[in-house]
């Protein structure tokens, strides 16, 4: 009696689990694209013609079948790519084992016997070294996004489709700043994908990633997960980042691959993951299509992609930057270096604005700001929010094409006697001290000479070699007056510096 009892609750919670599901699923609706482009813009990006509506999942039966549609409509959009590239390699020359006179005696024939270049040749082996990774049909005359770094470098490159046709391929244009770039085939019967809106994509959203992992007998490899964050920034990948990251299986060889919704829409490129192994470990990141778009579309009409450059280095505002400067956490960015003559510098922008709103919206993120400051074509009048010593500012200023590089920040270690009050030391900037940390001299000018690494200057960022140009607001001008400024400083008090790194300037604030 007690076994049929215990299986009778054993059978009632199932159905009530299988009830549970089919509710849950019941309202959820699948808009997949089934049908071919409509070619009416340059470039001719596929469109969704016709789609399967209201298609209500009643079961978990019914939500496999539509992830097996989701798959059967993209996974021809998606080729493999193969490249090849020659190197030339300076091995061992057999001569130098046998000896010179040994192969001499021999002459071609000891060369030809080792396949080495003859006596005198500068050239060495030439070998062909083999790449492979993924690429996305985006067009139906046959442009193909995918990674730069997929491609970059190569001297040949060729495809092969769903369909197991071989094509070659050409270079259309490359974006390194994303790791995006663009090639074409010339062939008929392509089928691109629909490009979807990545910024209505909502972490926790089902994806599923399409590509050709650890090689061409793994083409078109189809995983499925979900969206675990949006806007992934400082992953150390690429110049401009605003990664969607992703737990579906991505691997070596899905790089230029597809991230679809379950519309059936691409929504990201698989680029890379995070591993402490050389394989997945659940974080994949993808370029948003949003990002790939624009760039896709100026490879394809001018071979290059321009940006908007408004000519500021910004800082997000921390807890200790907000406490200074009495602004709330992640209310605007902080302006640090204006480069001169740049658009931001004939508009009267300068060190120390916050950049509080950019065309209207709220900026919270100097990432962000970036992105959508290069997203805007050079030309194009922006209007900008800021605050300047508790006063409200406007600026419409009109974005140029970068022409300047950015320049990297540098630092060096050193044994110099450390404040015990600040947890860093600082010198006149004297030709003697300026020899010795690689700086030229300057007048007045004070420079850190030390740091400790567990000092809360050195978590907050300040590094050896900073040029201290203000602090609590106040501008140095002499060491004596840099003294006089932080002799009064105690335990816990906040300091508030600016600081100039290789050009740089930056802010930053710590209790001491």
């Amino acid at each position: 009696m007690s076994k049929n009892h215990n299986l009778l609750k054993y059978m009632l919670l199932v159905f009530a689990g299988i009830a549970v599901g089919a509710v849950v699923f019941s309202n959820v609706e699948f808009n997949l694209s089934v049908n071919g482009p409509n070619l009416s813009n340059r470039p001719n990006f596929a469109t969704a013609k016709s789609n399967i509506e209201n298609y209500p999942v009643q079961s978990l039966k019914g939500f496999n079948e539509a992830f097996v549609q989701i798959a059967e409509s993209t996974t021809p959009s998606v080729v493999t790519i193969f490249t090849e590239k020659k190197v030339n390699q300076r091995g061992m020359n057999p001569r130098d084992f046998f000896g010179r006179s040994f192969g001499d005696f021999f002459g071609h024939q000891f060369d030809d016997f080792f396949d080495q270049p003859e006596k005198g040749s500068k050239e060495g082996r030439t070998e062909v070294q083999r790449g492979l990774g993924s690429g996305v049909i985006v067009t139906e005359d046959g442009y193909i996004l995918t990674n730069n770094h997929v491609i970059d470098d190569a001297d040949a490159i060729y495809i092969r489709t769903n369909d197991n046709r071989k094509i070659d391929a050409k270079v259309i244009g490359k974006d390194p700043k994303t790791d995006l770039a663009v090639i074409k085939v010339n062939a008929k019967g392509l089928k691109p994908i629909v490009i979807g809106d990545s910024d209505k994509l909502r972490v926790a959203e089902w994806v599923i990633a399409i590509g050709s992992p650890l090689g061409e007998n793994l083409a078109r490899t189809v995983t499925q997960g979900i969206v675990s964050a949006k806007g992934r920034a400082n992953v150390g990948l690429a110049d401009y980042e605003d990664f969607i990251q992703t737990d579906a299986a991505i691997n070596p060889g899905n790089s230029g691959g597809a991230l679809v919704n379950i519309n059936g829409e691409l929504v990201g490129i698989n680029t890379a993951i995070a591993s402490r192994t050389g394989g997945f470990e659940g974080i994949g990141f993808a370029v948003p299509s949003n990002m790939a778009r624009k760039v896709l579309t100026s490879l394809i009409t001018t071979g290059k992609v321009t940006r908007g450059y408004l000519g500021v280095s910004i800082q997000d505002i921390d807890e200790n930057l907000a406490k200074a400067m009495h602004l709330k956490v992640g209310e605007g960015v902080l302006v640090g270096t204006v480069v001169e003559g740049s658009p931001a510098s004939k508009n009267g922008i300068k060190t120390g604005d916050v950049i509080l709103d950019f065309n209207g919206a709220k900026v919270t993120s100097s990432v962000a700001l970036r992105n959508t400051i290069a997203s805007q074509n050079p030309g194009v009048t922006v209007k900008l929010k800021v605050l300047r010593d508790g006063v409200i500012k406007l600026f419409s200023v009109r974005l140029e094409e970068p022409s300047v590089k950015e320049v990297a920040a540098r630092s060096a270690g050193g044994d110099e006697k450390i404040s015990t009050a600040t947890g860093f030391s600082a010198e006149e900037l004297t030709p003697e001290v300026a020899k010795r940390l690689n700086r030229k001299p300057g007048t007045g000018k004070v420079i850190v000479t030390a740091i400790s690494s567990s000092s809360n200057a050195y978590q907050a960022g300040l590094r050896r070699g900073d040029i201290i140009l203000s602090v609590n607001r106040q501008s140095v001008t002499s060491f004596a007056q840099y003294n006089s400024l932080v002799k009064s400083i105690r335990s816990g008090d906040l300091l508030f510096l600016l600081i100039d790194r290789g050009g740089d300037k930056i802010y930053f604030a710590f209790n001491v």
